[in-house]
C-alpha cells in the first residue's frame, strides 16, 4: 500500500531535539526559551474561576511560550494552560492538622500502622514505626523500601498523596475545613461509630428489607439514636428507625429501599446485557475473631483463610453482599454503570444547560455527549485519589476500627495497661458490643473479608471520594432533579427484583439515588465490612465533590460550546460551571 503524504501545515519553526528534551516538571520555567510574552489577566477568566480567584481578579501575571511557536492554535492552547495555572495557584494551601493522637500516645494506639511489625499485644515497633514516620517526612522513594515490614503486605501506595495534579487543585489546597481532623479515638464519636461496626456486623446476613421485622435492628436503632454523637439520619421525631439504619444524610437518602436503584436496575453496556446480579460470599462467615489472627492481619500476616464464594449469582439485598461488591470492584465502577442506566432512558435525562438540548443541527459526542460522559467519569476518579491520598498518608494517619477493636480486647480482658489509649464507655458498656461478644466470644470486630482493612490509612476512604467525584460528574451531564422511573427493590434472597409501591416511590430523584449509591458503596466498604468509620465517608463525599468541582471548573474552559450548568452539591446548595465559549 502506497503511504500518502501528509497535508501540509502552516509553517512553523520546530523546536530543535535539545530544546525538546525531557525536563523536571519543577523545572520547566527554568529550562524552555522564551518568545513574545502572553499575558494573563485573571479578571478575564469569567464565572468559572473559584472564590479566592475572584478575589484576586485584579492580579495578571506574564508567561511567554516557547521560542518559535508561531501556530495560532498551538498559542492558543498555551494561553489557556497558563490561564488556568494561574487561576489554579491563587488558591491556598489549605490547612491541614490531625487530631494530635500520634503526639498523644507513646505506645502509637491512636495511630494507623498496619502491615508494621507488632508485639504480642498489637503495640507497633517504634523503631519501625520511626523508619515509617521519616518516610512521610521526606517523600523519598528510598526511604519508603526501608520500612521493617511484619508480614508479606505492603502498604497501599503512600506516595500517590504526593502526585501533582495538572488537571485541577493540587491535593495540599484540600483540607481544612473541608477535610476537619478525625474524631479522636478516645472520643464519644470515636466510640459512637465503634458501636455502629459492631452492630452492622451483627447485621450483615439481614437483608435490608427485613429490618422493619428485626428484633436486632430495632435494638441497634435505639442505641445508635440513644447517642448524641450518632450522624446518621433521623425521623422527624428525632429517632433512629430501623429502615433508617446505615444510611447517609445527604437530601433524598431516606426515601425509598435502602439500596439505591443504581445498584439494581438492569442496563446495557453497548450491545452487551448488565443485569446488575453479583456474585457475593457465603452468609455466617466472618474473620479476624480470635487475637492470634487479629494480631496476623495487624503485622500485615496472610492469614491463609479465604473469601468463599456463593454460587448464585444475586442482586445486592445485604450489608454483606454491598461488602462482597466494594472488595473487588474498580473504584468508579458503580458510577460507570449509573452512567449506563442513565442513558438507557428514552430519551436520556440531560443537565438543562447541555448546549445541545433543543438543537436541530447537531448533537453532542466529544464534547456533551457519551464518549465525554463516560472519559470524564474514569478520568476525575484518579484526581480524587490522590487528594485522598494525600489526607490519608501525611495528614491524618488515622487507625481502622479493627485495630481500635483490639484495644477494646485489651480493655475488656484485663490488659489495659498493655495500651496507652482509654476509649470511652459509650463502646465499652454497649448492648452491641455485648451482642458481638456473645455470638463470637470475642470483643474484637468481626470482619467481611480475611485480611480484615487494605494497608493504608482509614480517613477519609478512596470509595467515598471517587464517589463524590463521579457523582458530581454525573450531575454535571444528567438532570439531577429528574424522577427515575418505575422503582425497584431486591427480593429479600437477592434472587429477582419486585416493583417499589412504597408511599415515596414517585420521589426518587437522579440526585437522591445518586448520594444513597455514594453511601451504599462507601459503607459498603466501611461499615457493613468493618474496615472504615461513618465519618471516613461522610468527609471523604464532600472532598471527591471539591475536586470534581475544581476538575469541571478547569475542564469547561476547553469546551468550544458556550454553556452555563448548574447542579446540586450534597448540602442542597447550586454549583455553576458556565464557559461563554464561541456563541
Amino acid at each position: 500500500m502506497t503511504k500518502r503524504k501528509a497535508k501540509p501545515e502552516v509553517p512553523e519553526k520546530r523546536e530543535s531535539q535539545s530544546e525538546a528534551k525531557a525536563i523536571n516538571r519543577r523545572s520547566f520555567l527554568g529550562n524552555i526559551g522564551y518568545a513574545a510574552a502572553v499575558t494573563v489577566t485573571v479578571g478575564a477568566l469569567g464565572d468559572a474561576k473559584p472564590a479566592a480567584a475572584q478575589s484576586a481578579s485584579s492580579n495578571s501575571t506574564s508567561v511567554a511560550a516557547p521560542q518559535g511557536i508561531t501556530n495560532l492554535r498551538v498559542l492558543q492552547a498555551f494561553e489557556l494552560r497558563v490561564k488556568e495555572a494561574v487561576r489554579d495557584s491563587l488558591v491556598h494551601a489549605a490547612p491541614n492538622v490531625s487530631n494530635g493522637d500520634l503526639e498523644r500516645y507513646a505506645d502509637k494506639g491512636g495511630t494507623y500502622t498496619k502491615a508494621l511489625p507488632h508485639d504480642s499485644f498489637g503495640r507497633v515497633d517504634l523503631s519501625a514505626f520511626s523508619a515509617f514516620t521519616t518516610a512521610l517526612a521526606s517523600g523519598k522513594f528510598s526511604d519508603f523500601q526501608k520500612i521493617p515490614m511484619g508480614g508479606t503486605r505492603t502498604l497501599n501506595g503512600p506516595q500517590g498523596g504526593l502526585a501533582f495534579d495538572m488537571e485541577c487543585l493540587d491535593g495540599v489546597q484540600f483540607g481544612q475545613p473541608l477535610v476537619s481532623p478525625a474524631p479522636r479515638t478516645s472520643s464519644e464519636q470515636n466510640a459512637t461509630e465503634l458501636l455502629e461496626h459492631y452492630w452492622a456486623s451483627l447485621l450483615r446476613d439481614v437483608a435490608f428489607t427485613d429490618y422493619g421485622s428485626s428484633v436486632l435492628a430495632a435494638q441497634a436503632a435505639a442505641e445508635l439514636g440513644a447517642q448524641t454523637t450518632y450522624l446518621g439520619p433521623r425521623n422527624g421525631s428525632g429517632r433512629v428507625t430501623p429502615d433508617l439504619l446505615f444510611r447517609g444524610a445527604f437530601p433524598g437518602e431516606s426515601l425509598g429501599p435502602y439500596i439505591s436503584q443504581f445498584f439494581i436496575l438492569p442496563t446495557k453496556f453497548g450491545a452487551q446485557p448488565l443485569a446488575q446480579q453479583m456474585q457475593t460470599y457465603v452468609p455466617n462467615l466472618d474473620y479476624g475473631t480470635d487475637f492470634t489472627t487479629w494480631l496476623d492481619i495487624q503485622n500485615g500476616v496472610d492469614t491463609g483463610l479465604r473469601n468463599q464464594l456463593d454460587s448464585q449469582l444475586r442482586y445486592v439485598r445485604n450489608g454483606r453482599d454491598i461488602a462482597a461488591y466494594t472488595h473487588l470492584d474498580v473504584l468508579f465502577q458503580a458510577y460507570f454503570t449509573a452512567f449506563l442506566v442513565l442513558s438507557g432512558i428514552n430519551p436520556p435525562p440531560l443537565n438543562p444547560g447541555n448546549p445541545y438540548l433543543g438543537s436541530r443541527a447537531e448533537n453532542g459526542f466529544g464534547t456533551f455527549g457519551p464518549p465525554d460522559f463516560a472519559a470524564t467519569i474514569t478520568a476525575v476518579a484518579t484526581k480524587a485519589l490522590d487528594a485522598v491520598w494525600y489526607q490519608k498518608w501525611f495528614v491524618h494517619l488515622r487507625p481502622r476500627p479493627e485495630a481500635i477493636a483490639g484495644i477494646v480486647h485489651l480493655l475488656k480482658t484485663g490488659q489495659g495497661a498493655n495500651t496507652d489509649v482509654k476509649l470511652s464507655n459509650v463502646i465499652m458498656n454497649s448492648q452491641g458490643l455485648q451482642q458481638s461478644f456473645n455470638k463470637y466470644g470475642t470483643w474484637l470486630l468481626s470482619q467481611a473479608f480475611p485480611e480484615g482493612s487494605p494497608t493504608h490509612p482509614s480517613y477519609p476512604t478512596g470509595h467515598g471520594v471517587v464517589a463524590g467525584a463521579c457523582i458530581t460528574v454525573l450531575k454535571f451531564f444528567f438532570d439531577g432533579n429528574f424522577v427515575l422511573p418505575n422503582p425497584m427493590v431486591p427480593a429479600d434472597d437477592g434472587l429477582s427484583l419486585q416493583s417499589y409501591t412504597g408511599p415515596d416511590a414517585g420521589e426518587l430523584t437522579v440526585n437522591g439515588e445518586l448520594a444513597k449509591l455514594g453511601h451504599n458503596v462507601s459503607f459498603g466498604h466501611g461499615i457493613h465490612a468493618g474496615i472504615h468509620w461513618r465519618s471516613d465517608t461522610d468527609t471523604s463525599l464532600l472532598l471527591g465533590e471539591a475536586v470534581a468541582l475544581s476538575y469541571l471548573r478547569d475542564k469547561a474552559l476547553t469546551y468550544n460550546e458556550p454553556f452555563t450548568v448548574q447542579l446540586t452539591k450534597f448540602d442542597g446548595k447550586t454549583a455553576t460551571i458556565s464557559n461563554h465559549g464561541n456563541p
